[in-house]
């Protein structure tokens, strides 16, 4: 199975100025959440952010927080490690829309109405993040119980310690999510080196 960028979104979990410099390999975890960011904004794949306490754990990461901002994403507030807890599920799956009624439709016993519309639905949450045993763990954790597919990027995730990370990473597979890498994630996304966008996201993983 992969990943099909018309089905995915993209999450990004808890880039933090305060938290950042605690985390484990921390410069690349965030050069590879970049990436993540700027490849979604090339092929037009939704981005959500998440913030734990901002008030004690600050914003996300300026370079970070500016390419979510150019990309029109939202940025969650939260203080539940899962941000499903927080009304994330709602923001992943939009409401249906319903059919205008009109003329003698208005009349009709609501069973004969037409029915409403199905918004798109985009069930692949590609998602990374800090740190991987709680906030993301957590997260993806519900994200699958609400039936969602979790595509969990390994290489820009981590923890304050590389074990932590590594358990994470151990039950996350354990419980259904695939663990991909940045490069996987662009490269599915893309399929063919016909792709238009081919040659402005191979410039983007150099």
């Amino acid at each position: 199975m992969l990943l099909e960028a018309e089905e995915c979104q993209l999450l990004l979990v808890d880039y933090q100025t305060r938290l950042m410099p605690a985390i484990f390999e921390a410069p690349q975890v965030l050069a590879n959440a970049l990436r993540l960011a700027r490849v979604a904004q090339a092929l037009e794949v939704p981005m959500w952010a998440t913030e734990e306490n901002p008030a004690g754990l600050g914003h996300s990461e300026p370079e970070l927080a500016a390419l979510i901002n150019a990309h029109g994403a939202r940025t969650l507030d939260k203080m539940s490690f899962s941000a499903c807890a927080d009304g994330l599920v709602d923001r992943l799956r939009p409401p249906e829309r319903k059919a205008p009624v009109t003329g003698s439709a208005r009349s009709l016993p609501r069973h004969l109405q037409k029915p409403a519309t199905p918004a798109q639905q985009r069930n692949s949450i590609v998602i990374a993040g800090c740190e991987a045993h709680v906030c993301l763990l957590q997260t993806a954790l519900e994200l699958l119980e609400q039936e969602f597919e979790v595509w969990v990027v390994t290489d820009a995730c981590s923890s304050r310690t590389e074990r932590n990370r590594d358990a994470a990473f151990d039950r996350l597979a354990g419980n259904g999510a695939e663990l991909v890498s940045t490069e996987m994630v662009a490269f599915e996304w893309l399929r063919s080196a016909d792709h238009p966008r081919f040659k402005q996201v191979l410039a983007l993983l150099k």
